[in-house]
Protein backbone atom coordinates (compact mmCIF):
# COMPACT_ATOMS: atom_id res chain seq x y z
CA UNK A 1 0.00 0.00 0.00
CA UNK A 2 2.74 2.40 0.82
CA UNK A 3 4.04 1.74 -2.32
CA UNK A 4 1.36 2.37 -4.45
CA UNK A 5 0.77 5.86 -2.36
CA UNK A 6 4.47 6.67 -3.21
CA UNK A 7 3.77 5.89 -7.25
CA UNK A 8 0.81 7.90 -7.07
CA UNK A 9 2.03 10.87 -5.43
CA UNK A 10 5.30 11.22 -8.51
CA UNK A 11 2.65 10.20 -10.58
CA UNK A 12 1.00 13.23 -9.39
CA UNK A 13 4.07 15.06 -9.31
CA UNK A 14 5.62 14.78 -12.75
CA UNK A 15 1.94 15.39 -14.16
CA UNK A 16 2.18 18.69 -11.90
CA UNK A 17 5.55 19.47 -13.73
CA UNK A 18 3.98 18.40 -17.10
CA UNK A 19 1.32 20.69 -16.75
CA UNK A 20 3.62 23.70 -15.56
CA UNK A 21 6.01 22.98 -18.51
CA UNK A 22 3.10 23.26 -21.02
CA UNK A 23 1.37 26.50 -19.49
CA UNK A 24 4.39 28.22 -19.56
CA UNK A 25 4.96 30.23 -23.09
CA UNK A 26 7.19 29.37 -25.69
CA UNK A 27 9.45 33.10 -26.08
CA UNK A 28 10.60 34.03 -29.63
CA UNK A 29 12.15 37.61 -30.40
CA UNK A 30 12.67 38.03 -34.48
CA UNK A 31 14.76 40.92 -34.49
CA UNK A 32 16.45 42.78 -37.78
CA UNK A 33 19.30 45.24 -38.31
CA UNK A 34 19.32 48.71 -38.92
CA UNK A 35 15.91 49.94 -40.12
CA UNK A 36 12.97 52.03 -38.53
CA UNK A 37 9.42 51.61 -38.76
CA UNK A 38 10.07 51.74 -42.49
CA UNK A 39 6.76 48.76 -42.80
CA UNK A 40 3.65 48.95 -44.36
CA UNK A 41 1.96 48.46 -41.30
CA UNK A 42 3.30 51.40 -39.60
CA UNK A 43 1.51 53.75 -42.34
CA UNK A 44 4.62 53.64 -45.11
CA UNK A 45 2.78 53.35 -48.46
CA UNK A 46 6.36 52.80 -50.42
CA UNK A 47 7.44 49.77 -48.07
CA UNK A 48 6.33 46.29 -50.02
CA UNK A 49 5.67 44.54 -46.62
CA UNK A 50 2.64 41.83 -46.50
CA UNK A 51 3.83 38.98 -44.23
CA UNK A 52 4.62 41.57 -41.43
CA UNK A 53 1.49 43.46 -42.11
CA UNK A 54 -0.34 40.59 -41.93
CA UNK A 55 1.49 39.88 -38.70
CA UNK A 56 0.80 43.15 -37.38
CA UNK A 57 -2.88 42.50 -38.21
CA UNK A 58 -2.79 39.33 -35.15
CA UNK A 59 -1.07 41.73 -32.84
CA UNK A 60 -0.37 44.82 -30.76
CA UNK A 61 1.78 47.24 -32.86
CA UNK A 62 3.67 49.57 -30.57
CA UNK A 63 4.15 52.88 -32.31
CA UNK A 64 6.73 54.58 -30.05
CA UNK A 65 9.17 52.10 -29.21
CA UNK A 66 12.96 53.34 -28.62
CA UNK A 67 15.82 51.13 -29.46
CA UNK A 68 17.68 53.39 -26.55
CA UNK A 69 20.77 53.63 -28.89
CA UNK A 70 21.48 54.19 -32.35
CA UNK A 71 23.81 51.97 -33.18
CA UNK A 72 23.60 48.03 -32.72
CA UNK A 73 26.63 47.21 -29.73
CA UNK A 74 25.51 49.59 -27.42
CA UNK A 75 21.51 49.08 -27.98
CA UNK A 76 22.29 44.96 -27.64
CA UNK A 77 23.59 46.02 -24.23
CA UNK A 78 20.46 47.26 -23.20
CA UNK A 79 18.30 44.50 -24.18
CA UNK A 80 20.28 41.84 -22.60
CA UNK A 81 21.00 43.61 -19.21
CA UNK A 82 17.81 45.51 -18.81
CA UNK A 83 19.92 48.09 -17.37
CA UNK A 84 21.28 51.61 -19.28
CA UNK A 85 24.37 51.13 -20.84
CA UNK A 86 25.87 54.30 -19.87
CA UNK A 87 25.35 52.94 -15.95
CA UNK A 88 28.00 50.40 -16.97
CA UNK A 89 30.38 52.13 -19.05
CA UNK A 90 29.54 50.37 -22.20
CA UNK A 91 27.48 53.09 -23.85
CA UNK A 92 30.81 53.59 -26.11
CA UNK A 93 30.78 51.77 -29.69
CA UNK A 94 32.35 48.16 -29.06
CA UNK A 95 33.89 49.12 -25.52
CA UNK A 96 33.88 45.40 -24.43
CA UNK A 97 33.78 45.97 -20.90
CA UNK A 98 33.56 43.43 -17.75
CA UNK A 99 29.42 43.29 -16.58
CA UNK A 100 29.47 44.18 -13.33
CA UNK A 101 29.41 40.61 -10.76
CA UNK A 102 25.75 41.27 -9.58
CA UNK A 103 24.65 41.49 -13.21
CA UNK A 104 23.35 38.52 -14.44
CA UNK A 105 22.11 38.66 -18.22
CA UNK A 106 18.52 38.06 -18.14
CA UNK A 107 18.77 34.34 -20.60
CA UNK A 108 20.54 33.53 -16.95
CA UNK A 109 17.47 33.59 -15.43
CA UNK A 110 15.28 31.96 -17.87
CA UNK A 111 17.46 28.89 -18.16
CA UNK A 112 17.36 28.08 -14.53
CA UNK A 113 14.18 28.53 -14.70
CA UNK A 114 13.89 25.52 -17.11
CA UNK A 115 13.62 27.11 -20.63
CA UNK A 116 16.21 26.07 -23.19
CA UNK A 117 17.73 29.57 -24.33
CA UNK A 118 19.09 29.80 -27.98
CA UNK A 119 20.50 32.99 -30.15
CA UNK A 120 20.80 32.85 -33.56
CA UNK A 121 23.39 34.53 -33.89
CA UNK A 122 24.47 37.55 -33.26
CA UNK A 123 25.48 38.82 -29.85
CA UNK A 124 27.90 41.91 -29.74
CA UNK A 125 26.54 42.92 -26.58
CA UNK A 126 29.64 45.38 -25.32
CA UNK A 127 29.64 43.41 -22.26
CA UNK A 128 32.51 41.00 -21.11
CA UNK A 129 30.65 38.13 -19.08
CA UNK A 130 31.44 34.31 -18.30
CA UNK A 131 27.76 33.07 -18.46
CA UNK A 132 25.65 34.65 -21.07
CA UNK A 133 22.73 32.48 -20.62
CA UNK A 134 22.78 30.79 -24.09
CA UNK A 135 21.99 26.85 -24.14
CA UNK A 136 23.24 27.23 -27.42
CA UNK A 137 24.94 31.01 -29.38
CA UNK A 138 25.26 29.84 -33.03
CA UNK A 139 24.48 30.03 -36.59
CA UNK A 140 22.99 27.24 -36.32
CA UNK A 141 21.25 27.48 -32.80
CA UNK A 142 17.33 26.97 -32.53
CA UNK A 143 14.50 26.07 -30.65
CA UNK A 144 14.22 22.48 -32.56
CA UNK A 145 17.65 21.47 -30.98
CA UNK A 146 15.87 20.96 -27.54
CA UNK A 147 15.99 17.15 -26.53
CA UNK A 148 12.51 17.45 -25.34
CA UNK A 149 9.13 18.66 -26.65
CA UNK A 150 7.88 19.49 -23.20
CA UNK A 151 10.40 21.94 -22.67
CA UNK A 152 9.61 25.53 -22.92
CA UNK A 153 11.58 27.41 -24.93
CA UNK A 154 13.03 31.46 -25.99
CA UNK A 155 14.92 31.59 -28.99
CA UNK A 156 15.85 34.68 -30.86
CA UNK A 157 16.61 35.02 -34.54
CA UNK A 158 18.45 38.25 -35.82
CA UNK A 159 18.73 38.95 -39.15
CA UNK A 160 21.38 40.76 -41.04
CA UNK A 161 19.99 41.41 -44.63
CA UNK A 162 18.93 45.17 -43.56
CA UNK A 163 22.16 45.82 -42.12
CA UNK A 164 23.63 49.14 -43.53
CA UNK A 165 26.42 47.78 -45.15
CA UNK A 166 23.19 45.65 -47.50
CA UNK A 167 22.15 49.51 -48.64
CA UNK A 168 25.64 49.42 -50.88
CA UNK A 169 24.75 46.23 -52.58
CA UNK A 170 23.22 46.16 -56.07
CA UNK A 171 20.11 44.41 -55.64
CA UNK A 172 19.38 40.90 -57.83
CA UNK A 173 15.67 42.03 -57.69
CA UNK A 174 15.15 45.28 -57.39
CA UNK A 175 11.30 46.06 -56.04
CA UNK A 176 11.04 49.97 -55.53
CA UNK A 177 11.66 52.52 -57.83
CA UNK A 178 13.96 55.00 -56.48
CA UNK A 179 11.70 57.99 -58.43
CA UNK A 180 8.89 57.02 -55.95
CA UNK A 181 11.26 56.65 -53.13
CA UNK A 182 10.27 58.66 -49.77
CA UNK A 183 13.34 61.05 -48.98
CA UNK A 184 13.22 62.98 -45.47
CA UNK A 185 14.09 67.04 -45.84
CA UNK A 186 17.24 66.63 -44.64
CA UNK A 187 18.33 64.42 -47.72
CA UNK A 188 19.21 66.49 -51.06
CA UNK A 189 17.09 65.14 -53.73
CA UNK A 190 19.98 63.60 -56.37
CA UNK A 191 20.09 60.39 -57.71
CA UNK A 192 22.19 57.95 -55.53
CA UNK A 193 20.14 59.10 -52.22
CA UNK A 194 17.25 57.98 -54.22
CA UNK A 195 18.54 54.89 -55.19
CA UNK A 196 19.96 54.04 -51.78
CA UNK A 197 16.67 54.55 -50.33
CA UNK A 198 15.23 52.34 -53.02
CA UNK A 199 17.66 49.42 -52.39
CA UNK A 200 17.18 50.05 -48.49
CA UNK A 201 13.25 49.14 -48.98
CA UNK A 202 14.01 46.35 -50.98
CA UNK A 203 15.57 44.71 -48.14
CA UNK A 204 12.92 45.48 -45.97
CA UNK A 205 10.88 42.91 -48.72
CA UNK A 206 13.51 40.83 -48.17
CA UNK A 207 13.05 40.78 -44.28
CA UNK A 208 9.62 40.01 -45.07
CA UNK A 209 9.98 36.39 -46.32
CA UNK A 210 12.42 35.94 -43.61
CA UNK A 211 10.31 36.71 -41.25
CA UNK A 212 7.25 34.46 -42.27
CA UNK A 213 10.17 31.85 -42.53
CA UNK A 214 10.06 31.61 -38.79
CA UNK A 215 6.48 32.07 -38.31
CA UNK A 216 6.02 28.70 -40.50
CA UNK A 217 8.98 26.78 -38.78
CA UNK A 218 6.33 27.24 -35.40
CA UNK A 219 2.92 26.45 -37.64
CA UNK A 220 4.46 23.44 -39.30
CA UNK A 221 5.55 21.91 -35.58
CA UNK A 222 1.99 22.68 -34.24
CA UNK A 223 3.38 25.64 -31.83
CA UNK A 224 2.06 28.92 -33.03
CA UNK A 225 -0.86 28.66 -30.25
CA UNK A 226 2.36 28.06 -27.79
CA UNK A 227 4.27 30.97 -28.47
CA UNK A 228 4.52 34.38 -28.08
CA UNK A 229 6.48 36.42 -30.81
CA UNK A 230 7.82 39.78 -30.76
CA UNK A 231 9.19 41.51 -33.90
CA UNK A 232 11.85 44.78 -33.13
CA UNK A 233 14.57 46.01 -35.40
CA UNK A 234 17.72 47.28 -33.73
CA UNK A 235 17.77 51.02 -33.84
CA UNK A 236 16.70 53.55 -36.83
CA UNK A 237 17.49 53.06 -40.77
CA UNK A 238 20.82 52.43 -42.22
CA UNK A 239 20.58 55.69 -44.27
CA UNK A 240 22.66 58.47 -42.42
CA UNK A 241 21.08 60.70 -39.96
CA UNK A 242 19.22 56.99 -39.06
CA UNK A 243 21.80 55.36 -37.68
CA UNK A 244 23.93 56.98 -34.85
CA UNK A 245 21.90 59.66 -34.43
CA UNK A 246 20.71 60.42 -31.18
CA UNK A 247 16.89 61.93 -31.86
CA UNK A 248 14.15 60.09 -32.82
CA UNK A 249 15.13 59.24 -36.34
CA UNK A 250 18.15 57.04 -34.90
CA UNK A 251 16.08 55.53 -32.16
CA UNK A 252 12.74 55.14 -33.49
CA UNK A 253 12.18 51.44 -33.92
CA UNK A 254 9.11 49.13 -35.21
CA UNK A 255 8.08 46.71 -32.41
CA UNK A 256 5.35 44.33 -32.94
CA UNK A 257 3.91 42.17 -30.31
CA UNK A 258 1.45 38.62 -30.57
CA UNK A 259 0.43 36.63 -27.94
CA UNK A 260 -2.09 33.89 -28.47
CA UNK A 261 -5.42 33.19 -27.22
CA UNK A 262 -3.93 30.34 -24.69
CA UNK A 263 -1.78 33.45 -22.89
CA UNK A 264 -4.30 36.32 -23.77
CA UNK A 265 -3.83 36.79 -19.46
CA UNK A 266 -0.06 37.50 -20.35
CA UNK A 267 -1.59 40.47 -22.91
CA UNK A 268 -2.32 44.46 -21.47
CA UNK A 269 -5.17 45.62 -21.09
CA UNK A 270 -5.48 47.39 -24.45
CA UNK A 271 -4.68 44.61 -26.28
CA UNK A 272 -6.47 43.98 -29.72
CA UNK A 273 -5.15 41.96 -32.67
CA UNK A 274 -4.28 44.89 -34.87
CA UNK A 275 -4.35 47.41 -32.44
CA UNK A 276 -1.71 50.00 -31.53
CA UNK A 277 -0.41 51.21 -28.20
CA UNK A 278 0.94 54.59 -27.59
CA UNK A 279 2.98 53.68 -24.71
CA UNK A 280 6.33 54.13 -24.23
CA UNK A 281 8.31 51.08 -24.57
CA UNK A 282 11.92 50.44 -24.84
CA UNK A 283 15.11 47.55 -25.45
CA UNK A 284 15.61 48.06 -21.84
CA UNK A 285 12.52 46.93 -20.70
CA UNK A 286 12.80 44.16 -23.11
CA UNK A 287 14.11 41.99 -20.31
CA UNK A 288 12.04 42.22 -17.48
CA UNK A 289 9.18 42.00 -20.27
CA UNK A 290 10.59 38.75 -21.32
CA UNK A 291 10.86 37.34 -17.84
CA UNK A 292 7.45 38.65 -16.80
CA UNK A 293 5.53 36.51 -19.74
CA UNK A 294 7.90 33.21 -18.37
CA UNK A 295 6.64 34.34 -14.81
CA UNK A 296 10.18 34.85 -13.56
CA UNK A 297 10.40 38.18 -11.07
CA UNK A 298 13.07 40.39 -12.84
CA UNK A 299 15.80 41.34 -10.29
CA UNK A 300 15.62 44.92 -8.57
CA UNK A 301 19.21 46.28 -10.27
CA UNK A 302 17.13 45.85 -13.75
CA UNK A 303 16.57 49.64 -15.07
CA UNK A 304 13.35 48.37 -17.84
CA UNK A 305 9.82 48.00 -16.96
CA UNK A 306 7.68 44.87 -17.82
CA UNK A 307 5.08 46.02 -20.40
CA UNK A 308 3.81 42.84 -20.79
CA UNK A 309 3.25 39.65 -18.23
CA UNK A 310 1.17 40.02 -15.27
CA UNK A 311 3.98 41.81 -13.82
CA UNK A 312 3.67 45.11 -16.48
CA UNK A 313 3.73 48.38 -14.77
CA UNK A 314 1.98 51.29 -15.34
CA UNK A 315 2.61 53.49 -19.00
CA UNK A 316 6.46 55.62 -18.10
CA UNK A 317 6.27 59.14 -18.48
CA UNK A 318 9.22 59.30 -20.51
CA UNK A 319 11.93 57.19 -22.80
CA UNK A 320 15.67 58.03 -22.93
CA UNK A 321 18.43 57.39 -25.23
CA UNK A 322 21.93 58.08 -25.31
CA UNK A 323 25.09 58.10 -27.68
CA UNK A 324 28.40 57.42 -26.93
CA UNK A 325 31.77 57.38 -29.13
CA UNK A 326 31.04 55.87 -32.49
CA UNK A 327 34.06 53.73 -34.04
CA UNK A 328 37.21 56.17 -34.05
CA UNK A 329 34.61 59.22 -33.70
CA UNK A 330 34.04 60.31 -29.99
CA UNK A 331 30.51 62.00 -29.11
CA UNK A 332 28.12 61.75 -26.05
CA UNK A 333 24.67 62.76 -26.34
CA UNK A 334 21.83 62.06 -24.36
CA UNK A 335 17.88 62.44 -25.26
CA UNK A 336 14.67 62.31 -23.47
CA UNK A 337 11.03 62.10 -25.11
CA UNK A 338 7.94 62.51 -23.75
CA UNK A 339 5.88 60.79 -26.85
CA UNK A 340 5.70 64.20 -28.49
CA UNK A 341 8.88 66.58 -27.55
CA UNK A 342 12.64 65.21 -28.07
CA UNK A 343 15.18 66.59 -25.93
CA UNK A 344 19.01 66.14 -26.97
CA UNK A 345 21.53 67.16 -24.97
CA UNK A 346 25.10 67.59 -26.67
CA UNK A 347 28.14 67.56 -24.10
CA UNK A 348 31.06 68.21 -27.48
CA UNK A 349 28.74 71.00 -28.69
CA UNK A 350 31.39 71.78 -31.11
CA UNK A 351 30.90 68.67 -33.09
CA UNK A 352 28.80 67.77 -35.38
CA UNK A 353 25.96 64.67 -35.24
CA UNK A 354 27.32 64.03 -38.85
CA UNK A 355 31.39 63.56 -38.13
CA UNK A 356 33.06 62.31 -40.82
CA UNK A 357 32.83 58.36 -40.08
CA UNK A 358 34.73 55.91 -42.23
CA UNK A 359 32.35 53.11 -42.23
CA UNK A 360 29.60 55.50 -42.66
CA UNK A 361 31.41 57.29 -45.37
CA UNK A 362 30.86 53.92 -47.61
CA UNK A 363 27.10 54.74 -48.54
CA UNK A 364 27.08 56.62 -51.20
CA UNK A 365 24.27 58.90 -49.75
CA UNK A 366 26.93 59.44 -47.02
CA UNK A 367 29.67 60.68 -49.35
CA UNK A 368 27.46 62.41 -52.04
CA UNK A 369 25.57 64.21 -49.16
CA UNK A 370 29.12 65.30 -47.56
CA UNK A 371 30.29 66.53 -50.56
CA UNK A 372 27.67 68.22 -51.05
CA UNK A 373 28.06 70.32 -47.99
CA UNK A 374 31.45 71.04 -48.52
CA UNK A 375 30.24 72.73 -52.10
CA UNK A 376 28.12 74.81 -50.25
CA UNK A 377 25.18 73.30 -51.96
CA UNK A 378 22.96 72.69 -49.54
CA UNK A 379 20.28 74.71 -47.55
CA UNK A 380 19.75 74.79 -44.04
CA UNK A 381 18.10 71.78 -42.96
CA UNK A 382 20.32 69.45 -45.35
CA UNK A 383 23.03 71.40 -43.86
CA UNK A 384 22.19 70.95 -40.28
CA UNK A 385 23.81 67.27 -39.82
CA UNK A 386 27.58 68.47 -40.84
CA UNK A 387 27.44 71.40 -39.04
CA UNK A 388 28.06 72.07 -34.99
CA UNK A 389 25.66 70.94 -32.86
CA UNK A 390 23.82 73.07 -30.30
CA UNK A 391 24.19 71.88 -26.61
CA UNK A 392 20.41 71.50 -26.08
CA UNK A 393 18.26 70.60 -29.05
CA UNK A 394 14.18 70.13 -28.64
CA UNK A 395 11.79 69.07 -31.58
CA UNK A 396 7.94 68.51 -31.34
CA UNK A 397 7.08 64.97 -33.30
CA UNK A 398 3.68 66.59 -34.11
CA UNK A 399 4.65 68.89 -36.16
CA UNK A 400 8.29 68.09 -37.24
CA UNK A 401 8.65 64.41 -37.31
CA UNK A 402 11.75 64.43 -39.27
CA UNK A 403 13.26 67.11 -36.26
CA UNK A 404 14.18 69.60 -38.39
CA UNK A 405 13.33 72.69 -36.84
CA UNK A 406 15.65 73.11 -33.00
CA UNK A 407 12.73 74.66 -30.85
CA UNK A 408 15.17 74.83 -27.65
CA UNK A 409 15.09 78.68 -27.69
CA UNK A 410 11.44 79.20 -28.03
CA UNK A 411 9.89 81.40 -25.68
CA UNK A 412 7.06 79.57 -26.33
CA UNK A 413 8.29 75.76 -25.02
CA UNK A 414 10.14 77.40 -21.99
CA UNK A 415 8.43 75.29 -19.55
CA UNK A 416 8.63 72.17 -21.70
CA UNK A 417 12.49 72.71 -22.04
CA UNK A 418 12.89 73.09 -18.52
CA UNK A 419 10.68 69.72 -17.35
CA UNK A 420 12.59 67.53 -19.92
CA UNK A 421 16.28 68.80 -18.85
CA UNK A 422 15.05 67.90 -15.39
CA UNK A 423 13.59 64.69 -16.21
CA UNK A 424 17.03 63.68 -17.77
CA UNK A 425 19.22 65.31 -15.20
CA UNK A 426 16.89 62.91 -12.88
CA UNK A 427 17.49 59.81 -15.00
CA UNK A 428 21.05 60.61 -15.25
CA UNK A 429 21.90 60.20 -11.51
CA UNK A 430 19.42 57.98 -10.81
CA UNK A 431 20.94 55.35 -13.12
CA UNK A 432 24.44 56.36 -12.18
CA UNK A 433 25.36 57.71 -15.81
CA UNK A 434 29.02 57.14 -16.36
CA UNK A 435 29.14 59.38 -19.61
CA UNK A 436 30.90 62.17 -17.42
CA UNK A 437 33.86 59.82 -17.19
CA UNK A 438 36.21 60.16 -20.57
CA UNK A 439 36.48 57.20 -21.49
CA UNK A 440 40.72 56.67 -21.48
CA UNK A 441 39.75 56.54 -17.80
CA UNK A 442 37.40 54.20 -17.70
CA UNK A 443 39.63 52.36 -19.76
CA UNK A 444 42.21 52.04 -16.99
CA UNK A 445 39.52 50.17 -14.73
CA UNK A 446 39.08 48.11 -17.36
CA UNK A 447 42.34 47.03 -17.65
CA UNK A 448 42.77 46.15 -14.31
CA UNK A 449 39.76 43.58 -14.48
CA UNK A 450 36.93 46.00 -13.08
CA UNK A 451 33.70 47.09 -14.39
CA UNK A 452 33.24 50.70 -14.45
CA UNK A 453 30.29 49.94 -13.04
CA UNK A 454 31.70 48.96 -9.92
CA UNK A 455 34.99 50.55 -9.67
CA UNK A 456 33.32 54.31 -10.00
CA UNK A 457 30.16 52.98 -7.64
CA UNK A 458 31.60 55.19 -4.79
CA UNK A 459 31.46 58.45 -7.13
CA UNK A 460 27.85 58.60 -6.66
CA UNK A 461 27.51 57.56 -2.91
CA UNK A 462 26.33 60.96 -1.30
CA UNK A 463 28.20 60.11 1.89
CA UNK A 464 31.16 59.17 0.55
CA UNK A 465 34.52 61.04 1.40
CA UNK A 466 36.09 59.41 -1.58
CA UNK A 467 39.64 59.22 0.44
CA UNK A 468 40.01 55.62 -1.20
CA UNK A 469 39.61 56.64 -4.86
CA UNK A 470 41.69 57.60 -7.15
CA UNK A 471 41.42 61.39 -7.88
CA UNK A 472 40.44 61.86 -11.44
CA UNK A 473 40.92 65.39 -12.63
CA UNK A 474 37.16 64.99 -14.22
CA UNK A 475 36.12 68.61 -13.52
CA UNK A 476 39.48 69.90 -15.46
CA UNK A 477 38.73 67.39 -18.61
CA UNK A 478 35.51 69.11 -18.54
CA UNK A 479 36.47 72.55 -18.28
CA UNK A 480 38.89 72.69 -21.43
CA UNK A 481 36.29 70.24 -23.57
CA UNK A 482 33.69 72.91 -22.73
CA UNK A 483 36.30 75.59 -24.20
CA UNK A 484 36.34 73.74 -27.20
CA UNK A 485 33.03 75.59 -28.13
CA UNK A 486 32.90 78.72 -26.16
CA UNK A 487 33.56 82.58 -27.19
CA UNK A 488 36.58 83.84 -28.16
CA UNK A 489 36.49 85.87 -25.29
CA UNK A 490 36.32 82.98 -23.12
CA UNK A 491 38.78 80.90 -24.71
CA UNK A 492 41.46 84.01 -24.50
CA UNK A 493 40.51 84.36 -20.57
CA UNK A 494 41.12 80.49 -20.08
CA UNK A 495 44.03 80.02 -22.80
CA UNK A 496 46.81 80.54 -20.17
CA UNK A 497 45.42 77.60 -17.94
CA UNK A 498 45.10 75.77 -20.61
CA UNK A 499 48.49 75.77 -22.05
CA UNK A 500 49.51 74.90 -18.13
CA UNK A 501 47.65 72.03 -18.40
CA UNK A 502 49.43 70.35 -21.88
CA UNK A 503 51.79 68.55 -19.11
CA UNK A 504 49.08 67.31 -17.17
CA UNK A 505 49.66 64.11 -15.35
CA UNK A 506 46.42 62.88 -16.45
CA UNK A 507 46.30 62.12 -20.49
CA UNK A 508 42.84 62.90 -21.35
CA UNK A 509 43.34 66.11 -19.82
CA UNK A 510 46.86 66.83 -21.44
CA UNK A 511 45.09 65.79 -24.52
CA UNK A 512 41.85 68.07 -24.83
CA UNK A 513 43.98 71.23 -23.38
CA UNK A 514 46.32 70.61 -26.07
CA UNK A 515 43.78 70.78 -28.73
CA UNK A 516 42.35 73.41 -27.44
CA UNK A 517 45.81 75.40 -27.54
CA UNK A 518 46.93 73.90 -30.99
CA UNK A 519 43.21 75.55 -32.36
CA UNK A 520 43.83 78.46 -30.60
CA UNK A 521 46.77 80.06 -29.56
CA UNK A 522 48.89 82.33 -31.62
CA UNK A 523 51.82 81.19 -30.29
CA UNK A 524 54.06 79.48 -32.73
CA UNK A 525 55.73 77.53 -29.94
CA UNK A 526 53.17 76.84 -27.64
CA UNK A 527 51.21 75.81 -30.47
CA UNK A 528 53.80 73.40 -31.49
CA UNK A 529 54.31 71.87 -28.41
CA UNK A 530 50.87 71.31 -28.09
CA UNK A 531 50.96 69.61 -31.57
CA UNK A 532 53.84 67.45 -30.17
CA UNK A 533 52.06 66.51 -27.01
CA UNK A 534 49.36 65.25 -29.13
CA UNK A 535 51.56 63.38 -31.80
CA UNK A 536 52.92 61.99 -28.15
CA UNK A 537 49.43 60.73 -26.78
CA UNK A 538 48.51 59.63 -30.07
CA UNK A 539 51.29 56.70 -30.80
CA UNK A 540 50.59 53.23 -29.99
CA UNK A 541 51.23 50.86 -28.48
CA UNK A 542 52.80 53.33 -26.30
CA UNK A 543 49.76 54.37 -25.07
CA UNK A 544 46.33 52.33 -24.40
CA UNK A 545 44.18 52.43 -27.38
CA UNK A 546 41.14 54.57 -26.91
CA UNK A 547 43.44 57.85 -25.45
CA UNK A 548 45.49 57.02 -28.90
CA UNK A 549 42.19 57.78 -30.33
CA UNK A 550 41.25 60.62 -28.33
CA UNK A 551 44.48 62.38 -29.30
CA UNK A 552 44.65 61.51 -33.00
CA UNK A 553 40.78 63.35 -32.87
CA UNK A 554 42.61 66.18 -32.12
CA UNK A 555 45.40 66.16 -34.53
CA UNK A 556 42.38 65.55 -37.08
CA UNK A 557 40.47 68.46 -35.82
CA UNK A 558 43.76 70.72 -35.92
CA UNK A 559 44.52 69.39 -39.09
CA UNK A 560 41.09 70.51 -40.39
CA UNK A 561 40.78 73.64 -38.80
CA UNK A 562 43.91 74.70 -41.45
CA UNK A 563 46.73 74.03 -38.28
CA UNK A 564 49.99 72.96 -39.73
CA UNK A 565 50.82 69.28 -38.27
CA UNK A 566 54.59 68.50 -37.45
CA UNK A 567 55.90 65.84 -39.69
CA UNK A 568 56.50 63.67 -37.00
CA UNK A 569 52.48 62.59 -37.24
CA UNK A 570 53.80 60.08 -40.27
CA UNK A 571 55.44 58.33 -38.04
CA UNK A 572 52.48 57.27 -36.24
CA UNK A 573 51.99 53.48 -37.48
CA UNK A 574 48.37 52.63 -37.95
CA UNK A 575 48.29 48.61 -37.47
CA UNK A 576 50.02 46.57 -34.11
CA UNK A 577 49.01 43.37 -33.57
CA UNK A 578 48.28 43.94 -30.29
CA UNK A 579 45.30 45.82 -31.10
CA UNK A 580 41.52 44.54 -30.80
CA UNK A 581 39.70 43.00 -33.97
CA UNK A 582 36.48 45.27 -33.15
CA UNK A 583 39.05 47.99 -33.42
CA UNK A 584 41.52 47.30 -35.73
CA UNK A 585 40.05 49.48 -38.10
CA UNK A 586 39.62 52.46 -36.25
CA UNK A 587 43.38 54.01 -36.19
CA UNK A 588 44.05 53.75 -40.29
CA UNK A 589 40.70 55.12 -40.99
CA UNK A 590 41.55 58.10 -38.41
CA UNK A 591 45.75 58.52 -39.28
CA UNK A 592 44.78 58.51 -43.35
CA UNK A 593 42.91 61.22 -42.71
CA UNK A 594 45.57 63.79 -41.71
CA UNK A 595 49.16 61.77 -42.69
CA UNK A 596 50.86 62.72 -46.01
Amino acid sequence: MEKLKLALILLLVACTVKLRASDRPNIVWISAEDHGPHLGCYGDNYANTPHLDAFAEQSLRYTKASSNAPVCAPARTTTISGMYPPSLGAHNMRSRVPSPSYLKFFPVYLREAGYYTTNQSKEDYNLETDDKGWDESSKTAHWKNRTSTEQPFFAVFNYTGTHESQIRNENETPRHDPQLAPLPPYHPDIPEIRKDWAQYYDRLTELDSYFQSKLDELEAAGLSDDTIVIFWSDHGSGMPRGKRYPGWSGLHVAMIAHIPEKFQHLAPEDYLPGGTSDRLVSFVDLAPTTLALAGIEAPDYYHGQAFLGERATATPSYSYGFKGRMDERIDECRTVTDGRYVYIRNYYPHLPHGQYLWYQQQTQTTSKWYQLFNDGKLNDVQSAFWEPHPAEELFDLAHDPHETENLANSPALKDTLATLRAALADHQNETRDLSFIPEPIIRKAVLAGESPAEAFASYFEPNSDRTNLPQYPIPQYWKFANLLSASEEEIQTALPSAIAAIDHEEPSVAVVASELVALKSTDIGVREQALETLVAYARYPENELILSLQAGLALDHAHAAGVELPDSVNQLIADHESIPGWAKSYRPRLLERFQN
